[in-house]
């Protein structure tokens, strides 16, 4: 007697194992896993006996207890048409005399009889329960991820592709979704931003990059607390990856500055986004809702003399001394179309010479001084400035939309 109880002491303990084993290995909870369990034995049930009408299941996490069972409601005599959820009143006090009409009792049903056949299905029908657990969990977690970023480690390079691994879990960082000039080897630690999460039949597809601006504006989350807790936000952001971004920032609270936020003591904030984007450059700007003030701010470092922004064309003219041309304008074009991307106007940069040769300085100026009469649809602002030191440039247009 004692032999037995610590056999089954012995299999209730191995039962146990098994399951947390199993829980723990495919990255599921216990109550999904008892689900699989007992999905896989309804199944068993029915293809051995023909139904699962009244059939009850009580399985104990850990599966430390077991119970398979009819449930039957105790009545004077059985309708031919529902055997398996009635049992005789005669019947049923041969099991407890104290039964009475219209009580239920529990009628063990044994699973180790199951012929072998259904025992191999409920076992394969328990493996898929459980393969799709797993998938639908990994699918919940990743989903919580998306557009958020994760850290993994490079395993290999295959025609251009980066695969990462991210524990439990695998993700490929397509050619056009990596900043040129990049490299890694295998594993080197790696940031990612996850772009999507697809639920597939093989498990969730997760589609990450390196070069998405939302990149950027994470990084600063991470590494800001104000911008963590929404206390300063990013209003708007603008990237050519591995080259240099612009970010536009503003604050909830007037005692907390924006850009000093952003860039932390003696640059450590705005350092620490840049050596995790390789030294991508980054500019940070106050937003301005004054349209003029805020591309005057986009433009910098350049200084600015005058801004005509003109909100129904989405245009702006500007007009920089002529010694800051070339800085307002930048290498090949990209602090413009940079500041153009980060307001959505487009923008077209004269010098003060080129401006005061066309005439257009005077009509804005005048314009200015006549608090805009004649520009119902134009905000212009003027800042005094030294006088050009160099000659100017051609003027050079830069789209809003320009790549």
């Amino acid at each position: 007697m004692k032999k037995k109880a610590n056999s089954a002491v012995d299999e209730t303990q191995e039962r146990e194992s098994a399951f947390k084993a199993v829980v723990s290995e495919h990255n599921i909870d216990t109550e999904t896993l008892i689900n699989a369990i007992k999905d896989s034995i309804l199944n068993a049930i029915q293809k051995n006996y023909g139904s699962i009408e009244h059939v009850k299941i009580d399985l104990a996490p850990g599966m430390a207890k077991l119970n398979v069972y009819y449930d039957k409601v105790v009545v004077e005599q059985v309708d031919p048409e529902d055997p398996t959820g009635q049992i005789s009143l005669a019947e049923a006090k041969m099991k407890d005399p104290t039964v009475r009409i219209g009580d239920h009792v529990h009628i063990p049903i044994d699973t180790k009889g199951f012929g072998r056949i259904a025992t191999q299905n409920a076992k394969s029908k328990m493996l898929q329960n459980i393969r799709e657990a797993e998938r639908r969990s990994q699918y919940a977690k990743w989903y919580q991820l998306e557009k958020d970023i994760v850290k993994g480690t490079v395993q290999r390079q295959v025609r251009g592709d980066y695969y990462v691994d991210l524990g439990h879990m695998d993700a490929v960082l397509k050619e056009n979704e990596q900043v040129p000039g990049e490299e890694f080897q295998p594993y080197d630690p790696i940031t990612l931003y996850v772009l999507e999460v697809k639920d597939t039949n093989r498990g969730p597809r997760i589609t990450v990059s390196r070069s998405h601006p939302e990149l950027v504006k994470r990084l600063f989350e991470k590494e800001s607390p104000e911008v963590h807790d929404g206390i300063v936000e990013i209003r708007a952001i603008a990237r050519e990856a591995g080259s240099r971004t612009k970010i536009a920032v503003s604050s909830c609270d007037e005692n907390v500055d924006p850009v000093g936020a952003c860039v932390g003591p003696n640059g450590s904030r705005v350092n620490a986004v840049v050596d995790e984007l390789c030294g991508e450059k980054i500019d940070i700007i106050n937003w301005d809702e004054n349209i003029a003030l805020l591309i005057e701010n986009a433009l910098s470092p350049a200084k600015v003399i005058l801004v005509a922004a003109d909100e129904e064309a989405k245009e702006a003219q500007v007009i920089v001394p002529d010694y800051q041309l070339s800085l307002a304008i930048g290498k090949e074009g990209q602090n413009a179309r940079l500041a153009a991307k980060l307001t959505g106007y487009r923008i077209d940069i004269k010098s003060e010479t080129q401006a005061r040769e066309s005439g257009l300085l005077d009509e804005l100026e005048q314009g200015y001084e006549e608090g805009f009469e004649g520009y119902t649809d134009d905000e212009i602002i003027g800042e005094a400035v030294e006088d050009s030191e160099i000659d100017g440039q051609a003027e050079e247009e830069i789209p809003a939309d320009e790549n």
